[in-house]
């Protein structure tokens, strides 16, 4: 069984356009695999280094993925700074990782566009940190999105060059899980083509949206004067609307409103009104679960605990073995 790890960054709530990107696939894939997902908390302090509530974001996130139908029992779900030997791991790649090819990477290369004043030594480090949390469970698999590629690469570099530093195959060169056609693209409310809390907050529909809030950005919703021509090609905006209902109606709905653009009888409050009824029917088991794990404060911890037990058991063994590699000896 191939094992598979993969980082969540406590920032922001899931909305639909996560579910369907990733995390809906996660859920599939830890009934055949051997999954690791940390919530990244280390990670997210290159960018918020004085976090106004680090844990509640952690403990956030936690109950939104779990919701979502992540399974402690299935997979291994834990905190990043949980496990210390992360940081050990991190130190050791850091001492073979070189200032200028960190430096070329894209991803440091914008974030030092888009925050001068916080150039930070975890900024530029960020390939390395993610390439421990991967090869410390010597996983073979990684799910990456494009803006992560060189990521990957730069962990595939960190794996090999231990491995040729140390003339030891140790650690696994991880490729990326690509999940295909699997992958919905969910559009945005705003009529861009994609769905994020970095688009707007009126852009996304979000799993444990208050179903009063969500009529209301549904009902807000970009639109135009309507069809004038029968079977006319729809504007970008519309035709996001219609992928939305694809996605949360059922066929019968999808359809009669189709019929409806496609004759130029279409009331587009008519129909955003549906779509929102629909989103709320689709998101209501998601509030519900949200709902109760929130308030189940015993079971939470037990979940992080009982992570972050699997995760170490993983850990421990790569770290020890790693050091006796690099040469690191008791004197007692």
């Amino acid at each position: 069984m191939e094992t598979v790890v993969s980082g969540i960054r406590p920032t922001g709530n899931l909305h639909l356009g996560n579910y369907f990107g990733a995390v809906k696939n996660f859920v599939k894939m830890q009934e055949s695999h051997n999954c690791y997902f940390f919530i990244a908390d280390y990670h997210s302090l290159t960018t918020h280094p004085t976090p106004a509530d680090l844990h509640g974001n952690v403990r956030n996130v936690l109950v939104e993925y779990l919701a979502a139908g992540l399974d402690p029992e299935k997979s291994t779900l834990y905190v990043q700074s949980d496990v210390p030997e992360t940081a050990e791991l991190y130190l050791l790649l850091n001492m073979n990782a070189y200032l200028g090819e960190l430096q070329r990477v894209t991803s440091f290369k914008d974030k030092v566009r888009q925050q001068p004043d916080n150039v930070n030594a975890g900024l530029l480090t960020y390939p390395t940190l993610m390439a421990a949390d991967v090869i410390l469970h010597k996983a073979t698999k990684v799910p990456v999105g494009k803006d992560q590629e060189q990521n990957l690469e730069m962990m595939r570099t960190f794996a090999r060059r231990f491995n040729n530093m140390y003339n030891k195959e140790f650690f696994p060169i991880p490729s990326a899980f690509n999940f295909g056609e699997q992958l919905v693209k969910v559009p945005g409310l705003d009529g861009s083509g994609k769905m994020g809390k970095s688009e707007g907050e009126g852009n996304a529909i979000y799993l444990g949206e208050d179903p009063k809030k969500l009529r209301k950005k549904v009902m807000r919703a970009k639109t135009d004067s309507g069809p004038t021509e029968m079977n006319q090609e729809k504007p970008e905006a519309i035709n996001n609307l219609f992928k939305l209902m694809n996605i949360v109606s059922g066929e019968d709905t999808f359809q009669h409103f189709d019929d409806l653009y496609n004759n130029c009888q279409i009331r587009y409050g008519d129909f955003k009104k549906q779509l929102a009824e629909d989103m709320i029917t689709f998101t209501e088991p998601f509030r519900e679960r949200i709902a109760d794990l929130n308030s189940n404060d015993e079971y939470l911890a037990k979940v992080v605990k009982i992570g972050a037990e699997k995760a170490r058991e993983s850990a421990v063994k790569t770290i020890k073995e790693a050091r006796e590699i690099v040469g690191f000896r008791k004197f007692y």
